[in-house]
């Protein structure tokens, strides 16, 4: 049973940054993807960012191409999210789930495919 928990959000102002970590315990194996997500008030949860920790895989949604940047320290079992250049449509609550299955060349985006959630980090973005 994986567990994963998830800091680093707070507020931010337009144009500014945060760092957000999602460290993983309790599960064994070394193949697996995390992604981020992220829920705004009133809107559907969406896919932001993805790593495969099988082999270094990742991919990022349209919106966040370019601005976020998603890494991962396999020693400690965590994954981060740089969000740069923030805007008040980042405003969202971000959560890190982990899909337990081996991704090769790609990593899951989708919140259907996921088997474990952390509880999630506000993120606010204001002027």
């Amino acid at each position: 049973q994986a567990q994963l928990v998830e800091s680093g959000g707070g507020h931010a102002q337009v144009g500014g940054s945060l760092r957000l970590s999602c460290a993983a315990s309790g599960f064994t194996s070394s193949d697996y993807a995390i992604g981020w997500f992220r829920q705004a008030p009133g809107k559907e949860r969406e896919g932001v960012s993805c790593i495969s920790l099988s082999d270094g895989s990742r991919d990022y949604a349209d919106s966040v191409k370019g601005r976020f940047t998603i890494s991962s320290d396999n020693a400690k079992n965590t994954v981060y999210l740089r969000l740069n250049n923030l805007t008040p449509e980042d405003t969202a609550v971000y959560y890190c789930a982990l899909a337990s299955a081996s991704y090769r060349n790609t990593c899951p985006m989708r919140d259907i495919v996921m088997d474990y959630w952390g509880e999630g980090t506000l993120v606010t973005v204001s002027s």
